[in-house]
């Protein structure tokens, strides 16, 4: 004969299967086949039974892998990694099984399917700048992962390609994140029933959609940076000239033993293309001179001339500036004759007119003795 089981006894049983239930569920759900399969659109409650409600859902975190640290005027890949950090609860039990094995069985299948709530499905994340300093690739602007299940990382981080403008200050700038994902908020057995849907599912899962915006620093490095503040000065075609450039550091950094240098190409040249700044603070300025010649046959037009500054950086090594053009005007100078050139060209007139003037009255003299001769020989 079988002895009834005290309720208490049955109670203490309960939790502590409970709690064996969930253990095992969440070790199983690290190695059974995801239960996303959404081929079909769940069913309404009708057609189900529900044994546990459990409590938890995916938490989303960003972080930037490796260095996020540019220079200005650097293109480059932002890696961003998202991980997962959901945490599974506990689960409450809505349905009271009694002792039938087949409830007991189909409850502990819901609580193993339950116990995937935490995985975050179809994420997708796009990142957004708000700053005119950052562009983001719009070809790599939206990225897109499966799943993210909790304690693992994706095999590939998101990556995004990011410019950095010449004119951003240096600093630290929060580019916007935001991510969409779904997980499955509800998991319930379906009962036989589920057949006159034409569905042989043993349960359905129901989902709910999150969205969620995170933050990406990205650090734009301090730095000693030129450029071509003023000019004064201008060329003539056929002379030397000498032409005043001055250069302002107008990063953060000081740039110590600084050189500034011009290319020059024909028609222009220089016999010193070098010149010395010394150390510049940031927002600094100073002028040198650079004596330019240009050929007799140059042309009258503005002129681009190539410069850069070579310094010594903060870690003592030696960097460049970027190109800057030093833009100067050439003028082509108006030719004056002088007293002896005009005094030539006017004896040389005067001539020709003498010269035409003469050969006009002999051959009107040759003319009139033609005549006189016809006449005579008349007579």
């Amino acid at each position: 004969m079988k002895l009834p089981i005290k309720k208490s006894t049955k109670t203490k049983m309960f939790f502590i299967s409970l709690s064996v239930c969930i253990l095992v569920a969440a070790l199983l759900a690290m190695y059974m086949p995801s239960a996303v399969a959404k081929d079909y659109i769940p069913p309404g409650y009708e057609y189900t039974e529900n044994y546990y409600d459990a409590y938890g859902e995916p938490a989303l975190f960003a972080s930037v892998l490796g260095d996020a640290e540019f220079s200005r005027g650097e293109t480059a890949q932002l890696n961003v990694v998202l991980s997962n950090r959901g945490v599974l609860y506990g689960a409450k039990s809505v349905k009271d099984v009694d002792d039938s094995r087949a409830l007991q069985q189909l409850s502990l299948t819901e609580l193993e399917y339950e116990s995937q709530r935490t995985t975050a499905y179809g994420v997708k994340a796009s990142l957004i700048s708000g700053t005119e300093f950052i562009e983001v690739d719009p070809t790599t602007s939206s990225q897109t992962l499966d799943k993210i299940a909790p304690g693992e990382l994706p095999d590939n981080s998101l990556t995004f390609t990011v410019t950095i403008s010449d004119n951003a200050p240096a600093g630290t700038y929060l580019l916007e994140l935001p991510v969409d994902y779904e997980y499955q908020s509800d998991v319930r057995m379906t009962t036989t029933e589920i057949a006159q849907l034409g569905l042989s599912t043993d349960h359905a899962t129901y989902y709910t959609n999150v969205n969620t915006t995170m933050s990406i620093p990205v650090v734009v490095e301090s730095e000693s940076d030129f450029t071509v503040s003023d000019v004064s000065g201008g060329l003539t075609a056929g002379q030397s000239s000498v032409i005043d450039v001055t250069y302002t550091n107008t990063g953060e950094l000081p740039a110590n033993d600084a050189v500034a240098r011009i290319i020059v190409m024909k028609p222009l040249s220089t016999e010193s293309s070098v010149k010395s700044l010394g150390t510049l603070q940031p927002g600094e300025s100073k002028t040198v001179s650079y004596s330019i010649s240009a050929e007799g046959g140059a042309v009258e037009k503005m002129y681009g001339i190539d410069s850069e500054v070579r310094y010594t950086d903060e870690d003592g090594e030696i960097a460049f500036s970027d190109n800057m053009k030093v833009n100067i005007d050439l003028k082509v100078p108006v030719r004056q004759m002088n007293v002896t050139g005009l005094a030539l060209a006017g004896i040389l007139v005067m001539g020709l007119v003498l010269v035409i003037k003469s050969i006009r009255n002999n051959l009107r003299n040759n003319g009139n003795n033609k005549t006189k001769n016809n006449e005579e020989g008349k007579i």
